[in-house]
């Protein structure tokens, strides 16, 4: 990739790097219940790889 970005790329390359992010922590209580125990990344909406999806 380049030095320098164009600001279109960098604004799509931003907003995609919120989508490999875990879930908050407490959206799980809220969810599942107060005793279940669930990894945060089990309800996220988006997991995103870098080596899976390419970003242009």
């Amino acid at each position: 990739m380049s030095r320098y970005k164009k600001l279109g790329k960098k604004k799509r390359l931003a907003k995609e790097n919120k989508r490999t992010k875990w879930a908050p922590f407490w959206t799980i209580p809220k969810k599942y219940g107060q005793g279940r125990r669930v990894h945060p990344a089990r309800h996220t909406r988006v997991k995103r790889s870098w080596r899976r999806t390419n970003i242009d």
